[in-house]
């Protein structure tokens, strides 16, 4: 949307053609009457218009063009500019009974990472958010994210909070759209996932760089979205396309070990399910196809045969894990993260042998700020 669009006025009355219509005939000293004789309409119809009652159609302004000598294409945008001014005062007004529906979104958190701009009038930020949405009122959002049939509701995190993790979905889909993939080749992801493993030996920076290019060659659209407030998830998967899948990961635990983790989580499940799904991730895996995806992810970075030696190294210390974790080609965080998950190694012991991943390695975003 062009800036000189948002900033343009919107008055909040309009008056109907038909004033400047008559105003018109007031000044060339013609009645009423006379317009409609020379036209060949109805004094009725003449007088409607004039009361805004009627419209001036195409025709309509042809002949007024003929009679009065003033552009039929000045009566027709008059017309336009009059019904659309009048739709959006109706809009403004249907719009304000929604207060409490806008309460439900992160709204200051969104502004504040440029998601959507900032207003001052609870009309102009609810239609900010439609735009965010891509719908035409709360009714839509409602129909598109809380029918009962859409997918989002077999997340029990969305069924709880759906207008955070819509939000947070929504985002992920707009920065996937601006993503150019191949189309999408199950083969070719398989394959290309040995080669991302290897990534968790380079710097974070690095790696979060290298992911959407490496990902978008197999027909997957990987977008990184930073947690919102009540929006306690750590990655998502859908289908935009049959050609194109998002593969939407979160920094939620801001390490290295768990960002790996959702990575491989959600790309078991578009390996390994159907492309009508959709899967969010959440802290327990509660159905048969997030342990599916678990399992996928847990053998894709410590395969089992490596696990079984892990599990013989006891006592661990820093130097075996980091022997163990360069014998395999992995981070050493990854494996801490393993044995601290299956309870083989305390949450308080070996950190430091972790990297912090979050969103301020991304490129930063320039602010569309307050109206």
């Amino acid at each position: 949307m062009s800036r000189a669009l948002q900033n343009q006025y919107q008055p909040d009355f309009v008056t109907p053609p038909g004033e400047t219509l008559e105003e018109t005939l007031e000044a060339i000293g013609m009645t009423q009457a006379d317009l409609a004789k020379r036209m060949g309409r109805p004094v009725k119809t003449i007088n409607e218009i004039i009361q805004g009652k009627a419209a001036i159609t195409a025709d309509t302004a042809l002949q007024l063009e003929r009679v009065l000598g003033v552009p039929a294409s000045f009566w027709n945008n008059r017309e336009y500019d009059y019904r659309e001014a009048r739709a959006r005062i109706a809009e403004q007004e249907r719009l304000s009974s929604y207060h409490e529906w806008l309460k439900r979104f992160p709204i200051a958190a969104m502004v504040r990472r440029c998601w959507i701009k900032g207003q001052t009038g609870t009309v102009q930020q609810l239609q900010e958010l439609l735009n965010f949405f891509g719908v035409a009122s709360p009714e839509q959002w409602m129909q598109l994210w809380q029918a009962p049939d859409v997918a989002y509701r077999r997340s029990a995190v969305f069924e709880s909070q759906p207008a955070a993790v819509s939000a947070w979905l929504r985002k992920g889909e707009l920065e996937a759209q601006q993503i150019q993939c191949a189309p999408y080749d199950a083969k070719r992801f398989t394959s290309l996932l040995g080669e991302i493993r290897g990534l968790t030996l380079t710097p974070p920076p690095d790696y979060l760089a290298e992911l959407p290019r490496i990902c978008a060659r197999a027909g997957v659209a990987v977008v990184y979205v930073p947690n919102l407030p009540k929006a306690p998830v750590s990655g998502a998967t859908r289908w935009l396309t049959p050609e194109k899948a998002l593969l939407l990961v979160s920094f939620r635990h801001k390490s290295d070990d768990n960002f790996w983790f959702s990575f491989f989580h959600e790309s078991g499940h578009i390996l390994r399910h159907g492309k009508r799904a959709v899967f969010i991730e959440e802290n327990e895996a509660t159905s048969e196809a997030e342990q599916e995806a678990d399992a996928f992810a847990q053998d894709m970075l410590i395969p089992p045969r490596e696990h079984q030696v892990l599990l013989s190294l006891v006592p661990y210390s820093h130097a075996k894990i980091e022997r163990f974790a360069e014998q395999i080609g992995i981070a050493p965080g990854i494996v801490v993260g393993r044995l601290q998950k299956f309870g083989q190694l305390p949450h308080s012991h070996c950190n430091d042998l972790k990297q912090a991943v979050d969103d301020s390695m991304l490129a930063p975003v320039e602010c569309i700020g307050v109206a």
